[in-house]
């Protein structure tokens, strides 16, 4: 079935995804994650594809923001006629373009600000009653069963960053911390599937997360969820597993938090014959479509009220102008 295909049902979808199958999807995204060709993801010192991933410098590649469960603004997205020549996920599926996630799959946050109050009041009595926790988790799941469709179809061409929110454990450690906001979102979700899908689920889950790669390297441009704390070269970043302030590093950098230096030093190192290089994150919200940081080397894109993406294109740099584009 065409990808897009594939995704229109997941969008149809009326409910939560049934638990076995959901299962068995995550098992298959993460033999893939775990063992990508090392042409284009190096192995880390225990042979498992490390936090590093090499993208194709040819292709031209989409960019998106933090999802937030937002499997809306990613099916739309999907069929966008961004370079006017196909739908992205026709494209995607074509080996024609390249689609970079910046990663936070779950927790809707702000737009969800009153839903996850009444989560919380069903929280507080164990679930007996979860209509707002059943719709927020329709939508987490949605958006993730949509990114590991694409990632399956178009595994070169297709990435996932980890970000912050990949804590399904809720976990202090390993570059992770608990997260909460409006409610105890991190607790609340941890204890849904535990309670409805199940300890085996859960820890499949979080094996998934923990197998994403940390930082992308495009031909024109590096990509990691947050602005990186300070400078990380290749051997940290690919064995990140050994090295959890690097995770931490380069998905929960506040802004403001980073060494002086950190985005120049990073681009100097990956991509030193690249003097217009930027460096994309999201992780913090900004007011418009973007926001310049580090004299004007890194792209904040992180705008929860938009569907916005970035389109960095092979043979030239990138323009904030004409290559941030609005979905809808």
């Amino acid at each position: 079935m065409p990808l897009l295909d594939v995704l229109d049902q997941i969008r149809a979808r009326d409910g939560l995804p049934e638990r076995d199958a959901y299962l068995a999807l995550v098992e298959e995204s993460l033999s893939l994650l775990e063992g990508e060709p090392p042409v284009y993801r190096p192995r880390d010192v225990q042979g498992r594809s490390g936090g590093l991933v090499y993208l194709d410098p040819e292709l031209p590649t989409v960019i998106v923001p933090d999802l937030h469960a937002r499997y809306d603004f990613f099916h739309a997205l999907m069929h966008a006629r961004l370079l006017g020549a196909g739908r992205v996920g026709e494209m995607l599926e074509e080996g024609r373009i390249q689609v970079l996630c910046l990663g936070d799959g779950f927790h809707s946050e702000r737009r969800g600000r009153e839903r996850w109050k009444q989560a919380f009041d069903e929280y507080a009595t164990a679930f007996r009653v979860r209509r707002a926790m059943d719709e927020e988790m329709k939508e987490s799941f949605a958006l993730m069963e949509m990114v590991m469709r694409c990632k399956l179809a178009a595994p070169r061409c297709f990435h996932f960053l980890k970000g912050n929110h990949e804590n399904i454990l809720n976990e202090e450690g390993e570059g992770n911390h608990p997260f909460r906001k409006y409610a105890f979102e991190g607790e609340m979700v941890r204890e849904y599937v535990l309670r409805f899908y199940g300890e085996d689920f859960l820890h499949t889950y979080a094996r998934f997360e923990k197998a994403l790669p940390l930082l992308a390297v495009g031909g024109r441009f590096l990509a990691s969820h947050a602005e990186p704390a300070e400078v990380y070269d290749e051997e940290v970043v690919i064995n990140m597993r050994l090295y959890p302030e690097v995770i931490y590093g380069l998905t929960w950098t506040d802004n403001e938090a980073a060494d002086e230096g950190s985005v120049e030093g990073m681009l100097a190192h990956y991509l030193p014959d690249v003097p217009d290089a930027v460096y994309f994150g999201g992780h913090r919200p900004v007011s418009g479509a973007y926001m310049e940081r580090a004299g004007g080397r890194y792209i904040q894109v992180h705008n929860p009220s938009r569907w916005g993406v970035a389109v960095v294109m092979p043979q030239r740099p990138f323009d904030p102008g004409t290559d941030l584009i609005d979905i809808h």
